[in-house]
């Protein structure tokens, strides 16, 4: 079962999250800040206020004719929301609510009005600030609102961080994306390396350090395609060179008269030269210059199978209907060459080619019955110039053949596998996609 994936992979995403992070928990750190900063001056204004109304209401009860309290406390308790009651034995009290600022406002409070005073959260189930004060030996209960002593979060302010917040993380997208286009430029253009093509040359834009990898880039596209052109120009002029002095050799060595073992022998090697020879050119014309075809890829195995029939060699087929495919046709013919080639060297005499269609791919299958190949060297051999050191080495070669057919197949967004052979021997496995995109 795949394990859940809860970071993104991308740049782009991971940064997003982050900076987001970032700005929320800069945002709480300052909230927090502030709040703890301003718990004293905040207590003090509190207390201040509690200290103004018990003794502006104070003063205005015993200066007040007594037929004009109650008009006055229905004033007070209409136009600022304040209440005056008696205290009465046994009433139901609730302490206030146990806050860092209200606890210092109610302790300066305190202090400033006695230590007498009282201070409840709720008297006989109605809630608020209730505080006592006395006037001569009679004790009352003073109820201010709660909003009048806590502050409420406005909305506005809500709505500012909320905006600051996406402002910040649109900043970001656009910020990241910019370097994200760059680098993914980048690796779209390195995997058609990869893939054997030459990618357009990506724009060197942005800040200084893209600018710079981008040009880097491109001069490294620019210097493989110099060298590739190179290297295959010289194998192209080399193997031509090579092929006048061979026929030369074998020409000579007919009109010599030689001894026939000896003659068999020195033509054998001359064979084996200008077999190597065909290699060299097979692996310089593998540079795509070749154009794309429907071709049907059971007729060109057909094709080869019965060309290595025709000289005396036993090679057994089993061809399914496959659907064409966009090939380079005579690549893909060297292709079939060089497996079937290989595996009659060094498998002797049961070689088979098998094609059919497999999980929306064409399958081609060349196997032998020879020592195989370690499972270690697979990859190794199949560079350029690479040979085995054991079992399959002592047939001669230059190590291109297996290369030439890795360069194509990749060519062909294909893969290209060396597989070991159920009851020995060895099995050379292409798959070519039906659904790949040649422009892509």
């Amino acid at each position: 079962m795949k394990a859940l994936v809860l970071w993104p992979r991308s740049l782009l995403w991971r940064t997003f999250i982050l900076l987001a992070a970032l700005v929320v928990a800069t945002t709480v750190a300052s909230f927090e800040i502030f709040r703890n900063y301003e718990v004293e001056p905040r207590a003090r204004q509190i207390s201040q206020n509690l200290v103004s109304i018990v003794n502006i209401t104070r003063t205005a009860l015993v200066n007040s004719q007594p037929e004009l309290r109650r008009e006055l406390l229905s004033e007070l308790a209409e136009r600022e929301g304040i209440q005056v009651y008696t205290v009465e034995p046994g009433e139901r009290l609730a302490p206030p609510a146990d806050r860092p600022v209200l606890n210092l406002a109610l302790e300066l409070a305190r202090q400033q009005l006695g230590k007498g005073t009282r201070f409840a959260g709720e008297r006989e189930g109605k809630p608020g600030l209730w505080l006592s004060f006395h006037i001569d030996d009679d004790e009352y209960w003073l109820r201010i609102p709660r909003e009048r002593i806590e502050r409420q979060i406005a909305l506005r302010w809500l709505g500012w961080g909320a905006l600051a917040l996406a402002l910040s993380l649109l900043a970001a997208y656009f910020l990241v994306s910019r370097v994200n286009r760059p680098l993914r430029a980048l690796a779209s253009a390195a995997s058609a390396i990869g893939k054997g093509k030459m990618p357009d040359p990506i724009p060197e834009g942005g800040p200084e350090e893209i600018r710079t990898l981008s040009h880097a880039f491109n001069q490294m596209s620019r210097d493989l395609v110099r060298l590739d052109a190179d290297r295959a120009l010289i194998l192209a002029g080399v193997s031509h060179d090579l092929r006048t002095p061979l026929s030369r050799l074998r020409l000579g060595l007919e009109m010599s008269g030689a001894d026939a073992q000896l003659k068999d022998g020195m033509t054998a090697d001359i064979e084996e030269m200008d077999r190597i020879v065909n290699q060299f050119l097979d692996f310089a014309r593998t540079d795509g210059g070749e154009a794309l075809q429907h071709a049907d890829l059971a007729a060109i195995a057909a094709e080869v199978a019965e060309h290595y029939r025709r000289h005396g060699k036993s090679v057994t087929t089993e061809l399914a209907s496959v659907p064409d495919l966009p090939l380079q046709a005579m690549s893909m013919r060297r292709v079939v060459l060089n497996l079937v080639d290989n595996a009659l060297r060094y498998g002797g005499k049961e070689v088979s080619v098998a094609v059919r269609a497999e999980n929306g791919a064409a399958m081609l299958d060349v196997a032998d019955r020879g020592p195989g190949i370690p499972t270690a060297e697979v990859e190794r051999l199949k560079q350029p110039f690479t040979r085995l050191e054991v079992a399959r080495s002592d047939k001669g070669g230059a190590g291109l053949g297996l290369a030439i057919v890795e360069r194509v197949v990749r060519a062909h967004r294909g893969s290209f596998e060396l597989l070991a052979r159920e009851g020995g021997g060895l099995i050379a496995r292409i798959r070519l996609p039906f659904d790949w995109n040649p422009g892509a």
